[in-house]
């Protein structure tokens, strides 16, 4: 695998199938190096050179055919002998050659650089069997190859009088470039239609309006500041209404106040924003006493015990039938036993 890599291109197939390929190679590598003139008839290089040579040439064969000539030591022989084994591939490969180039023709590709790239590969293997391809031959084969429906383009190309193949394909690359993007704008959207919006592009908002957004951040921040610092400031007099035995004002700002601007009131919360006022009476679930807590009730046990007894009574269960022959007395031992529930709430009322 090393030797593999360290080659400078293909080596040479016990076929002889790359053999032109082959010996162009050989030969433009061996005159990079300066080593051209050892391949040539009746050359006066040196023992160094010849051996140089021949070790490069040998390392460019594959090791069935390396095996066959490991006898030679001069690099002329070398090449003659594998020249003369291989030459007939110009024979085998022009006919093939020739056939494609009488069918290629332009109308048969989907590209542009499709034809092009198979005209070159055909016109380098003529050229390499010994053929020669012209500049006019590869424009009236290019011309006479157009398609039926596109019979007036090529006669304005014959017009322009292109000197040589490279500046019509050249051209014919830039037309087909534009009519795809012709193409691509025109199938985007129907005619008449506005493009949608991008699905990541952010609204612009008016300039007005960012502002207005932050003047009221900042308002915001300002209120939240006026809080702390009134919060701290009445909790500290709340401490000293405290040690002189005085009552707190309920107008302070203070921690345990319920209509000032603290924490803990009813009021103003962070912020200045007010909290909603509890219109409906909020009843304990402990004593049924009402604005009161159930966490926060001091109710005595037995009366709260009394009060669970009396929601029991009043609260029968879904299933629970009753009897279908009843009178007008027990409808009103019902109606008593009601009025003495209220009435026992309203005694544990405060």
């Amino acid at each position: 695998m090393s030797k593999i890599a360290n080659r400078d291109y293909a080596a040479l197939n016990l076929s002889g199938d790359n053999y032109l390929q082959w010996a162009l190679d050989t030969n433009i590598s061996l005159r990079s190096k300066g080593l051209g003139d050892t391949i040539t008839k009746d050359n006066n290089e040196n023992e160094k050179n010849r051996y140089r040579a021949i070790s490069f040439i040998r390392h460019h064969l594959i090791e069935g055919l390396k095996d066959q000539y490991m006898t030679i030591e001069n690099p002329l022989d070398l090449w003659n002998a594998l020249q003369h084994r291989y030459d007939h591939q110009k024979t085998v490969l022009l006919p093939k050659a020739r056939n494609d180039w009488m069918n290629l023709r332009f109308l048969d590709f989907k590209s542009v650089d499709e034809y092009n790239s198979a005209l070159f590969k055909t016109v380098s293997i003529l050229r390499l069997c010994g053929e020669e391809v012209t500049e006019e031959e590869l424009l009236e084969k290019t011309y006479t190859t157009f398609h039926q429906s596109n019979m007036i383009l090529q006669q304005q190309y014959r017009v322009k009088g292109f000197a040589t193949y490279t500046d019509l394909i050249s051209c014919l690359l830039l037309a087909e470039a534009n009519n795809e993007l012709l193409m691509k704008n025109s199938e985007a959207r129907p005619v008449g239609t506005a493009a949608l919006p991008e699905a990541h592009e952010v609204e612009k908002k008016d300039p007005k309006e960012c502002n207005y957004a932050q003047d009221n951040r900042r308002s915001h921040g300002n209120v939240r500041s006026g809080y702390k610092r009134c919060g701290r400031d009445n909790y500290s007099n709340g401490r000293d209404n405290y040690s002189t035995g005085r009552k707190g004002n309920h107008n302070n700002c203070g921690r345990g106040s319920n209509y000032g601007r603290g924490r803990g009131s009813y009021g103003r919360g962070r912020g200045g924003i007010s909290k909603p006022s509890y219109s409906t009476k909020s009843v304990c679930h402990r004593c049924g006493m009402d604005n009161r807590w159930a966490k926060n009730c001091r109710t005595p046990k037995h009366l709260c015990e009394l009060y669970q007894e009396s929601l029991k009574n009043k609260n029968p269960e879904a299933h629970m039938a009753h009897n279908s022959g009843y009178d007008a007395d027990n409808e009103s031992d019902f109606a008593n036993d009601d009025l003495m529930d209220f009435e026992t709430s309203d005694c544990l009322k405060d």
